[in-house]
């Protein structure tokens, strides 16, 4: 074999073997695959090129660089602790959490150092501005609406910095224990002081039903009265007319023949041996007869 040849052969696999391996290298330099929970911002000569989705991408190698590997995933900040004190002076502690994620790497990069320290800044800022408005019970019974109007503060406090608030958690509200103390007493006089309306309320209403009794057995009663007044009324009408009608024979008639009847009633009376009778007893017996027989 000529010794030029082989040169010339080593020369040309050399060659293919420097071309392969440039071709390699171009590949690894410029071929970048991005996970899904992941982007990445490239930089050419130091200034932003372009932010890399997930999947397939390619870069010019050795031109362009991937700066920044940028988690999209959501994102919790420690749980931070703050004083705050409310509208009426009351000092408080709160603990709150926030849940965020990057939406735009670029911003988030080339804006702000450190966003997690910032965004933490921000709410502790936010919390006590925000509790700074209202009083202590609002605080209680309103943290929802609390909490709804921090994070639409951070949200707009953060647009910037690309990044998007998630949510935003009112963890505990804790007082001192002299604030403690104050409210225990507080809420102990307003117990005692709904069982005095209870009481009072439950007196009231005992003294208006026995009133309500009282009235009631009153108008039964005046009504029985009116009841026996009209039968009276109606008793002596009856006696009026049949003394129009038959004279006064008809009413000395009727006397008698009551007296006749209770006469009777009284000796058939059970028990009884012996009858004591007024002297103008049997006078009645004959009025009674004569006005009979006279009748017919």
């Amino acid at each position: 074999m000529n010794f030029e040849g082989v040169i010339n052969q080593v020369g040309q696999n050399g060659f293919y073997i420097a071309l392969a391996i440039i071709i390699f290298v171009i590949l690894f330099k410029g071929v970048r695959i991005v996970p899904q929970s992941e982007k990445y911002v490239v930089e050419r000569f130091g200034r932003l090129k372009s932010v890399l989705g997930p999947g397939f991408n390619f870069i010019v190698p050795f031109l362009d660089r991937v700066r920044h590997e940028v988690s999209v995933l959501e994102r919790q900040l420690p749980t931070n602790s703050q004083d705050a004190i409310t509208s009426d002076n009351v000092l408080v502690k709160v603990d709150t959490s926030v849940f965020y994620r990057i939406t735009e790497p670029a911003k988030t990069v080339y804006r702000i150092r450190d966003v997690d320290g910032a965004i933490s800044t921000t709410v502790a800022g936010i919390v006590r501005a925000s509790i700074g408005k209202m009083e202590l019970d609002e605080v209680q019974s309103n943290r929802s609406q609390l909490i709804v109007a921090i994070k639409t503060a951070i949200e707009v406090a953060v647009g910037d910095w690309g990044v998007e608030v998630t949510r935003a958690e009112l963890l505990d509200v804790n007082l001192d224990q002299a604030t403690r103390d104050a409210m225990l007493q507080q809420l102990n006089a307003e117990r005692a002081r709904r069982a005095q309306v209870t009481d009072a309320e439950g007196n009231k209403r005992a003294v208006e039903l026995n009133a309500d009794a009282e009235l009631y057995a009153a108008e039964q009663a005046a009504k029985a009265r009116r009841i026996l007044a009209d039968a009276e009324a109606y008793a002596t009408a009856v006696v009026a007319e049949v003394i129009s009608k038959n004279g006064l024979e008809a009413a000395q008639y009727q006397v008698a023949l009551k007296q006749v009847e209770a006469l009777t009633a009284l000796g058939g009376g059970e028990g009884k041996q012996t009858i004591v009778l007024p002297s103008n007893a049997m006078d009645a017996f004959g009025d009674a007869f004569k006005m009979f027989r006279g009748s017919k």
